[in-house]
């Protein structure tokens, strides 16, 4: 597979600051700024002075492209690329232009353990060299350059990387409602910190929602650049217009049997006490517990929620602790809604925003275990 490789100092150097999408919208220029040097990886045009008339329309380019992938992907995207980068540069392969051989020896290396930028024995899981791959093709392709992962150097090596390290999917562990119950009960009521908890908690279980669309809530609608829809309060429960990986929807969220585990009830308390009438939903609660910022939370703070109040509940109890760490997370509570509603299919996808009925089947793996026994249905 050696054989041919590109190498070069001159082709390995730099690798690290190689522009991505949102630099290379911005090396068009912005109003009031010089124009950037030319990056040796784009072409003439790509970076040359746009007219004045012009530089709204590049600032709002960024603005639009920025918008086109989540702030995750994003990052995930930027650190593959660098990582990628910095072992072309130890190997002294060249990054330009992408060459399917060196591709197919670096998903190797990763998955055997042999990259030495990691850990001795650090093997990459096989999700993860996908997203590997993916985050090559998506940095490549704004670069106007094309990685063939058809190509026998990486299809070959990628399908067997799957046929020997592939393993079952982990799914997190569903939160059914005596779990959340039970989480509930863990936090402390008397707290600005606990009624926000509380709040997030019943929220993401009653609509489903992922831990994004959680803390992506403002109080109404257009009131932050950054927001993911908004809450609207009417008599028999609470309307969340979300924008979501399928795009817009609402999600009809009823009122509660019961008070002390209505999420309508919950959210207007926590709005109330912390004095939230415009903007974000949930923000940090700041000085001892006394104080509530402007920022909205970021999502991995639900996941942290979730995992904290699951494992001081006493969910899953059953397995050793350093198991029960590794089963929930923000994921837990959307799976529990999905695995404990005694409803039609087509409801909870609707309510999730799933594309297809399947996913939504994957995710009532609880609710539907064993309720169909084939072995008494054949006559044993």
């Amino acid at each position: 597979m050696m054989a041919g490789i590109g190498q070069g100092p001159s082709d390995a150097s730099g690798d690290e600051e190689m522009p991505d999408i949102i630099d290379i919208v911005t090396e068009m220029g912005r109003a009031g700024e010089p124009a950037k040097s030319p990056s040796p990886a784009l072409p003439a045009q790509t970076v040359a002075r746009l007219p004045g008339h012009l530089q709204k329309l590049a600032d709002h380019a960024r603005d639009y492209v920025e918008a086109a992938s989540s702030a995750n992907t994003r990052r995930a995207y930027s650190s593959d690329w660098k990582h990628f980068s910095s072992w072309c540069r130890r190997q002294g392969f060249s990054l330009m232009p992408p060459d399917p051989r060196t591709v197919g020896l670096y998903i190797t290396a990763i998955a055997s353990g042999a990259d030495t930028g990691t850990p001795a024995g650090a093997k990459k899981s096989v999700s993860t060299i996908e997203r590997r791959l993916s985050s090559l093709s998506w940095n490549y392709s704004q670069r106007g350059l094309t990685l063939d992962r058809k190509d026998r150097h990486i299809a070959t090596v990628m399908a067997g990387i799957r046929n020997r390290h592939a393993s079952p999917p982990r799914q997190k562990e569903a939160i059914l409602p005596e779990d959340l119950i039970a989480m509930l009960d863990t936090l402390d009521r008397g707290t600005l910190r606990g009624l926000r908890d509380r709040a997030m908690l019943l929220l993401g279980f009653a609509g489903g929602l992922r831990r994004s669309e959680i803390v992506g809530l403002d109080v109404g609608r257009d009131q932050t650049e950054d927001s993911r829809g908004w809450v609207e309060v009417l008599d028999n429960g609470m309307l969340v217009t979300l924008r979501g990986k399928t795009g817009w929807r609402e999600v009809e969220i009823g009122r509660g049997s019961s008070d002390t585990t209505c999420p309508v009830v919950a959210l207007q308390t926590w709005l109330k006490l912390a004095r939230i009438a415009h903007g974000p939903l949930f923000r940090r609660v700041t000085g001892h517990g006394k104080a509530v910022g402007a920022e909205r939370l970021n999502d991995q703070e639900v996941a942290r929620l979730v995992k904290r109040a699951a494992l001081t509940a006493g969910v899953r109890g059953d397995l050793p602790e350093g198991e029960r760490s590794k089963l929930f997370a923000g994921h837990s509570l959307r799976s529990g809604l999905a695995s404990s509603a005694e409803v039609d299919e087509r409801y909870l996808q609707k309510q999730l925003g799933h594309a297809s009925a399947e996913m939504t089947r994957k995710y009532q793996r609880r609710r539907d275990r064993f309720r169909v026994n084939l072995t008494k249905a054949s006559g044993l």
